[in-house]
């Protein structure tokens, strides 16, 4: 086959290429250039660009080789406005709003695979390959394409993947898919590439150092909108008291206790962000605990728009491991999520994933 290969510079995607030519198709490789890591805004304190090991120019000139050492064409896509427009500028209204987004599914869906799908299309590629530790296969019994886990439970990634459609599904191919990650870098040390050895990205491409609070400060200075900044404001107790001041709300997250500020007997959680009243609630770790939640955004990948109520198993983060629960549908592509047994920090903006054993069935967004 012609397959597009979307090449991110690093080990995972350079071995899924790698893998792809020994099997004898024919590939074009793609970088997209998202962030532009110059620009002033993903910067230490001297103004010096942050080390990125995603999607930065370094990772754009080892896509560059890779392809060069394999023998097959490499494009280079301009894809920054939009990633900030896509990606990005939700990003911040979502931290502004008293959630904590997860940008990297929608960049897979809405940015990376729509446009690789649209190009792969245009050159008369079948495919579009990535190095997500995913699987797809075809159920002729039902029609659809299915969505499963990696074989490798510590590297599986299908969670960041419950967005895409039967359509995108059909032309996408994961050769990393029944791998372990040191069965990929063995694929590329077998092809003597030069990546092989290369440390994995962890972090967010467009804020290398997980500081996402200074990330926000910087991106609204550079834009003129420090305006949209909530700043200081109250923390209170589940009982409304007011027990002390935060500098933001967007320097908090549901589930967190370092950096809070307080001091208690026993300690501190952020059980509650309150956007509108610009509050912080804290308390004890046990209410963290919910076994209710709403979800927006809904796609069924393994069934047509459900109207009954859904048993599956629920994951509310990339870490959580994926709990029992009852899905209800909603009008609107909702859906109402109720746990069999009760979960610690059910976080708004956060992607949330059903399963049944290894396939995903669908997903959404946890909304408040």
């Amino acid at each position: 086959m012609k397959i597009a290969v979307a090449m991110s510079g690093g080990v995972d995607s350079s071995a899924a290429a790698a893998l792809l030519k020994e099997q004898g198709h024919e590939l074009v490789g793609f970088t997209m250039q998202l962030w532009n890591q110059r620009r002033g805004i993903s910067v230490d304190e001297n103004g010096e660009p942050l080390p990125s090991r995603c999607c930065s120019l370094d990772d754009v000139y080892d896509a560059r080789r890779v392809a060069e050492e394999l023998g097959f064409p490499f494009y280079v896509l301009n894809l920054e406005q939009e990633f900030e427009r896509d990606v990005v500028q939700p990003f911040v209204a979502s931290y502004l709003n008293g959630e904590t987004p997860i940008p990297c599914v929608a960049c897979n869906s809405r940015l990376k695979f729509a446009s690789l799908d649209k190009l792969a299309a245009s050159l008369g590629c079948e495919k579009v390959a990535t190095g997500h530790y995913a699987r797809v296969e075809f159920d002729a019994a039902t029609n659809r394409y299915r969505l499963l886990r990696g074989c490798d439970p510590r590297k599986d990634q299908s969670y960041f993947l419950w967005e895409l459609t039967q359509d995108q599904l059909s032309r996408a191919l994961f050769p990393l898919g029944e791998m372990s990650k040191p069965e990929a870098r063995d694929a590329a040390r077998r092809n003597d590439l030069a990546v092989a050895e290369k440390r994995e990205s962890q972090e967010i491409c467009f804020v290398p150092d997980g500081d996402y609070a200074g990330f926000i400060d910087r991106y609204l200075a550079a834009e003129a909108q420090t305006d949209r900044l909530p700043g200081a404001g109250e923390i209170v107790n589940p009982k409304g008291t007011v027990i002390g001041a935060h500098a933001g709300i967007h320097h908090y997250t549901i589930g967190q206790r370092r950096g809070i500020g307080i001091a208690d007997a026993q300690p501190l959680y952020v059980i509650g962000i309150d956007a509108n009243r610009n509050r912080i609630m804290v308390g004890k770790e046990e209410e963290l605990l919910g076994d209710e939640f709403m979800a927006a955004g809904v796609n069924w990948i393994a069934l047509d728009d459900e109207s009954e109520a859904v048993q599956a198993d629920v994951r509310v983060r990339y870490r959580h491991t994926a709990a029992p629960a009852t899905i209800t549908p909603l009008s609107d592509a909702r859906a109402c999520v109720k746990f069999d047994e009760p979960q610690r920090a059910i976080t708004p903006g956060q992607a949330t994933v059903f399963y049944r054993g290894d396939e995903v069935i669908g997903g959404g967004w946890i909304v408040k």
